[in-house]
């Protein structure tokens, strides 16, 4: 498929409303295409441009998995350690021994937990810190033995922020910011409480879920966000960011992240689906948000891809 292909067939998905968002493909670190399409506030008429914020779902697990790198070449965390050697007084003894940080960091620790619930009595809104969604799952029995098999995990990925603020005496958000953010120069990066987001920020729109018709009303995502997003996902970021994040990892800036080929990840959740891909063939870089229902950015992620190989 030719990049006339491409771009028309992104054109059309637009105009069927199936996208909303930003695409960025560069080649050796170098925006060779990017545009912008759709609405990022629907209500108010606000286009989506190339400097608009998105929802990445669980695109922050990145992050937390290099701070936990982090904090392991730093001598303060063995990964193949168990959690209740990193953290002695977790909450439930009778898991702490038995699994391990890799394997939280691998989805096999049998630590489950439904982060997307509300406290009793409250809203999701009321969800804001990394403590409170630990309390929606902290004295869940493992679902299965850890290492045995293999199971996504949001509330994993919550466990380890904890523990990224235990060892290293900074909040997590503020660690992440100062340890990966400013070193790869994401000025526009961070976790933000509802409402409260930067002016270009791109408002979420579901049809009620993946399996809605493509045709069915679209409406504000809100009311299934939480307060604020975590270490397990739901901060925000710009396609430039993203970029700046991959150019930073081939330069080594950002200490102990990946090799920029090897960061292929997306995140989704109602109204909102991102995909990053780094150092594809060809020195290509793809980076796709959108402010709709998955698969919006992955399908058009997977397009690109497909018409970029070899």
């Amino acid at each position: 498929m030719t990049a006339q292909a491409w771009q028309s067939s992104l054109d059309s998905l637009a105009k069927l409303n199936q996208f909303s968002g930003v695409v960025l493909v560069a080649q050796g670190g170098v925006p060779q295409f990017e545009r912008a399409y759709g609405m990022a506030d629907r209500e108010a008429g606000r286009a989506n441009n190339l400097e608009t914020s998105f929802n990445l779902g669980s695109i922050n697990k990145l992050f937390t998995g290099i701070a936990i790198r982090q904090l392991a070449a730093a001598g303060k965390l063995n990964i193949d350690s168990s959690l209740a050697r990193a953290w002695p007084d977790y909450p439930n003894q009778d898991a702490a021994p038995k699994v391990t940080i890799r394997q939280i960091l691998e989805h096999r620790s049998g630590i489950q937990g439904n982060v997307f619930a509300a406290p009793a009595g409250k809203t999701r809104h009321d969800v804001v810190t990394l403590q409170d969604y630990f309390e929606l799952f902290k004295n869940d029995p493992l679902q299965f033995e850890p290492g045995s098999r293999q199971q996504y995990s949001n509330a994993g990925y919550i466990v380890l922020g904890l523990l990224i603020e235990r060892l290293s005496g900074e909040n997590y958000y503020e660690y992440v910011r100062r340890h990966i953010y400013e070193p790869a120069g994401m000025t526009q990066t961070g976790s933000w409480r509802v409402d409260r987001w930067p002016a270009n920020t791109a408002l979420g729109y579901t049809r009620g879920g993946q399996d809605a018709p493509p045709d069915a009303p679209v409406n504000p995502n809100t009311d299934f966000l939480p307060g604020k997003g975590s270490s397990a996902g739901g901060g925000y970021s710009t396609a430039h960011d993203l970029l700046r994040l991959l150019n930073a990892l081939r330069e080594h800036k950002v200490a102990d992240g990946p090799e920029a080929g090897m960061v292929g990840i997306a995140g989704g959740a109602p109204g909102l689906n991102a995909a990053v891909e780094g150092g594809l063939p060809g020195g290509y870089d793809v980076i796709v948000l959108a402010n709709l229902d998955p698969p919006a950015a992955e399908r058009v992620a997977r397009l690109i891809r497909s018409a970029l190989a070899p």
